[in-house]
Parts: C-alpha cells; sequence; structure tokens
C-alpha cells in the first residue's frame, strides 16, 4: 500500500479490526518514510462478483441491485412490507446468484428468485408481479395464478 501523503511503498500495519458485522478489516497504516511517518486508515472487503444476466433476446449484462430493488419496491408498492424485510430479500436473491457459482445466469432464474422472496413478503405483490413477468393476457390468468397460490398455501 502507497501512502497517500508522500507516495513511498513502504507502508506497515499498525492495527487491524473487524467492521461492519465482520464483513470488512479497517488497517491502521503508518508511513515507513521517516521523512513522512504519517498515518492513515484502509478498509478491506471481499469482491464478490455477481453473475451477469442473459436476457431473452440473448443480449447479456451486469447484474443491477438498482434495477432489482426498484422491481421489488414497484410489486410492493402501497404494500405492508418494511424497507429490511425489502433489503433482507434483496440480500437473499444476492446470496442465492452467487451461491451458484455461475459466471451467466438466463433471467429466468433470477425471474423466478424474485418471485418467490415476493410469494414470503407479500401475495398480493407475487400476483402483481408474475402478471407483468409473465406477460397475462386476461382475466382467466390472474385467476389461475391465484388458485395455485391458494392450493401451494393449504399444504
Amino acid at each position: 500500500m502507497h501512502c497517500p501523503f508522500c507516495g513511498a511503498a513502504d507502508t506497515k500495519v499498525i492495527d487491524s479490526r473487524l467492521v461492519a458485522d465482520g464483513d470488512q478489516v479497517r488497517r491502521r497504516r503508518e508511513c515507513g518514510n521517516p521523512d513522512c511517518g504519517e498515518r492513515f486508515t484502509t478498509y478491506e472487503a471481499a469482491e464478490l462478483v455477481m453473475p451477469r444476466i442473459i436476457k431473452t433476446d440473448g443480449s447479456r449484462e451486469p447484474f443491477d441491485e438498482a434495477k432489482l430493488r426498484h422491481g421489488l419496491q414497484k410489486a410492493l408498492e402501497k404494500r405492508p412490507v418494511s424497507v429490511e424485510d425489502i433489503e433482507a430479500a434483496i440480500h437473499r436473491i444476492q446470496h442465492s446468484l452467487r451461491a451458484t457459482g455461475e459466471r451467466e445466469i438466463i433471467s429466468r432464474t433470477l425471474g423466478e428468485m424474485v418471485m418467490a422472496e415476493l410469494k414470503k413478503l407479500d401475495q398480493v405483490a407475487y400476483v402483481r408481479f408474475a402478471s407483468v413477468y409473465r406477460s397475462f393476457q386476461d382475466i382467466s390468468e390472474f385467476r389461475a395464478e391465484i388458485d395455485r397460490l391458494e392450493k401451494s398455501d393449504n399444504k
């Protein structure tokens, strides 16, 4: 690590501590240059790469957490679901994506993960999302999805 004050390549770690619930390491460093000797703090975190999303048209795009959050919030609009529950669902989806170990996944897989989370959070939001995601054409498709939802609840 180069000293941000003088640019010397020789710095040493004075102290290391876990921060952010153990997700980061805070390191106090000191410049090894006797003319500088400044102290500074660095943070280290694991860089976890999310898989790229293969769209239905075959194009590929990077995973976009903001897009995922927007989709969940849109489905959950005016529903009694806390921000904490939404963030937890986003975290579970991201964890599931990383756990696949794949560099790329098809968008349908991500869509199914979102629907599974919405099903747990709020059934109305689930049906809203499913109607757009599966492109429902008429009321009978809504009815069929609600019937499936009721059957799965009775199990």
